[in-house]
């Protein structure tokens, strides 16, 4: 198993809705685990209760922001059908819930794409691009993945005035990308409002995946923009492409601009 499955299995109980799970603090930004890397823990969760191979779209409210080490995930089967199915699923510690999401899952395919209006962004191969790193906050997530940023949309040391950035994104120790994982993609790059200059922690509020196809082997491509920023909220979307180029998921966030 890699490290992403090792850090986001789940132990089932015995009502079988409820999963017991270890937040490792490796994925994390400063004290806190990573958004992506928790959507795939509940949408495992969600796999499992609904008994499908794939999930379709994530969609999750983040209430807060849970600590790392021992949370549980509560499930519950909403739509069971022959082609889809959906379910909720919850991260609580304690006596709160951390994470909402609704979770619609089926079967992907490695399909042709029939028709597609997003033009695959052109970047220098990955050796040519900059690791990525924060001097504001320790990220341990990034000593679980390989983050590469294109040069021309890298925050430091000099934001550029353009909200928007791309960005190579593997699995540190080689794994390839799964389903899961394009979950940890779409979220795992560097908040763009930093080249407005806006530094600091952004949590995030909303944030729903749409997968679209089966990743191949090697890396993922990444680009995420913001078209709004104001009364200190900005949305981000991000777009991910795999290795022969075929489009694979696609993000859309609300999330709070960082004081740092």
């Amino acid at each position: 198993m890699s490290r992403f499955e090792t850090d986001t299995a789940l132990r089932v109980r015995s009502d079988s809705t409820t999963y017991d799970v270890m937040l490792d603090p490796g994925w994390s930004i400063g004290e806190r685990p990573n958004g992506g890397y928790l959507l795939a823990i509940l949408a495992r969760a969600a796999l499992a209760t609904t008994g499908k191979p794939s999930p379709l779209a994530v969609s999750a409210h983040y209430l807060r922001a849970p600590s790392s080490g021992p949370a549980e995930v509560r499930t519950e089967l909403t739509r069971s059908g022959r082609r889809v199915s959906t379910a909720r699923s919850t991260i609580w510690q304690g006596d709160q819930p951390y994470i909402d999401a609704l979770v619609t899952a089926g079967e992907l395919h490695q399909a042709p794409v029939e028709w597609d209006d997003k033009t695959e962004p052109v970047m220098p191969p990955p050796e040519e691009c900059e690791l990525a790193h924060n001097p504001h906050v320790h990220i341990s997530l990034f000593e679980q993945i390989e983050l590469r940023v294109d040069p021309s949309t890298a925050p430091f040391p000099a934001p550029n005035g353009d909200p928007s950035m791309r960005f190579w994104f593997r699995l540190a120790d080689g794994s390839p990308p799964d389903l899961l994982s394009l979950l940890l993609a779409v979220d795992s790059g560097p908040p763009t409002v930093f080249h407005l200059s806006k530094f600091g922690w952004a949590p995030t509020v909303e944030l729903t995946v749409l997968l679209r196809g089966l990743p191949a082997p090697g890396w993922v491509k990444v680009e995420s923009k913001t078209s709004t920023v104001a009364d200190s909220w900005f949305d981000e979307t991000a777009t991910a492409w795999d290795s022969t180029g075929r489009l694979v998921a696609q993000a859309r966030q609300l999330a709070l601009v960082g004081e740092g």
